[in-house]
């Protein structure tokens, strides 16, 4: 029912609690699942003590550490037989899963209620509740 998910991912306890989900949707037949992290862009907006190399440095750090993640990620999936692709990209979180969600033939969207930012969130509306709203997809939300 469900061949092929996409997981966006902060890394974030919740995001990792959704693991358990995706390793049991291999008993309702999912083939692959596709790990998508999203360095915020608006999150390498800091105060001009950065350069605009250290900032392009920064964002770089993140996507070989969020890499990283992901690879582990995909290393206890694949432990579980699934097949997994890895998507690092940068942008804003919520434009980049819908980018994703229409770049990737996905049956399901499956993330975490809430990231690491909460504030954030509370102030900004939650990239959750945004991929709900926007998607095309079946979108399930995986709560703390």
């Amino acid at each position: 029912m469900f061949r092929k998910i996409l997981y966006p991912t902060d890394f974030s306890d919740v995001a990792n609690k959704a693991l358990d989900y995706l390793i049991k949707f291999k008993e309702a037949g999912t083939e692959e699942v596709v790990i998508l992290h999203v360095v915020d862009t608006r999150s390498l907006h800091i105060p001009e003590v950065y350069s605009l190399m250290d900032l392009s440095l920064l964002g770089e750090k993140q996507e070989i550490a969020a890499r990283d993640k992901a690879d582990k990620i995909a290393g206890i999936l694949a432990n579980a037989g699934i097949r997994t692709a890895v998507r690092i990209e940068t942008g804003i979180p919520f434009k980049e899963i819908l980018r994703a969600e229409s770049e990737e033939d996905i049956s399901l969207i499956v993330i975490g209620s809430h990231g690491v930012s909460n504030v954030k969130e509370m102030l900004l509306g939650s990239v959750s509740e945004k991929v709900v709203r926007k998607a095309r997809k079946p979108v399930l939300i995986v709560k703390r």
